[in-house]
């Protein structure tokens, strides 16, 4: 039911922005307590934004042909222990701020609201792909929060930055089910606007987060090695855009799953190899 691919677009960004913050406020890496305690929440809020989705959606899932076989539709795991999956998860997560910070315990509620009205609402806005793009844009936010209990306008910038880019990959996510979904009435922007004008929005979102990308270079330590991840980061959302159009759909799971994988762990590890080799 919890995909780990889904987990890996996030989870390099928590570390990235636990990496910045600290280099930025406090002149180091974070501690290896602090990673132990940012992975931990992020396996909770992730394993509880996912169960959510899936038992929010459950019925939708039961009609949709590309989802009857998840594990809630299918009869594979029961509502009720999804419940409690979830209760345990948000636990987890309370816990793991519990341990970071004061200032990160006071930001959890906002993280679960998001994590929670995401799901609603395809039901009502064709805007979902950004409130799901704001719920993976927390994991930089919340890293950074985590590593030095306080938020700055660079700690925004990755907010929005990682916004961007999962919003963009959603709406191709999206394409698939654009039937489906004027069919039975939600809200998505391939359905409301077409394949075609779909795919261009998604471009755009995606010139927005290579924007961002580069100006964390004007406004962070990070150089000529994070600036090398930024140019293979900026390939890979070129690819992805170029084998996925209104009339071929057909590699859309590798524009989805596979590169964006592959862009969030090497910006990642292109910016700690330029903050230790500095």
């Amino acid at each position: 039911m919890i995909k780990f691919e889904h987990t890996v677009f996030a989870l390099p960004f928590a570390y990235l922005g636990a990496v910045l913050g600290n280099v930025m406020v406090e002149g180091g890496l974070p501690t290896w307590r602090e990673v132990g305690w940012i992975t931990v929440a992020m396996v909770g809020a992730r394993s509880a934004a996912m169960a959510l989705n899936r038992l929010i959606d459950r019925h939708i899932d039961a009609k949709n042909p590309r989802t009857t076989q998840r594990e809630i539709p299918a009869g594979k795991i029961s509502v009720p222990a999804v419940w409690v999956f979830v209760l345990v998860s948000f636990l987890l997560l309370f816990v793991a701020a519990w341990q970071l910070n004061p200032l990160a315990v006071q930001l959890m509620p906002i993280a679960v609201l998001v994590l929670t009205v995401y799901s609603y609402t395809k039901r009502f806005t064709w805007a979902c792909h950004l409130v799901l793009g704001a719920a993976i844009g927390l994991a930089p936010m919340g890293g950074w929060v985590a590593a030095t209990g306080q938020l700055d306008g660079t700690a925004w910038l990755l907010f929005v930055t990682v916004a961007l880019w999962t919003a963009g990959f959603d709406v191709i996510y999206a394409c698939q089910d654009i039937d489906f979904d004027r069919q039975e009435g939600l809200y998505s922007i391939p359905a409301r606007f077409g394949l075609a004008r779909a795919l261009r929005y998604s471009a755009w979102m995606h010139v927005g987060t290579a924007i961002g990308l580069i100006l964390l270079i004007q406004i962070t330590p990070l150089s000529a090695w994070y600036g090398a991840g930024v140019l293979i980061a900026l390939a890979i959302l070129y690819y992805e855009h170029r084998i996925v159009s209104p009339d071929d759909l057909s590699r859309l799971n590798t524009a989805f799953f596979t590169m964006n994988g592959v862009l969030s762990v090497i910006v990642f590890l292109f910016a700690m190899a330029d903050v230790i080799l500095r």
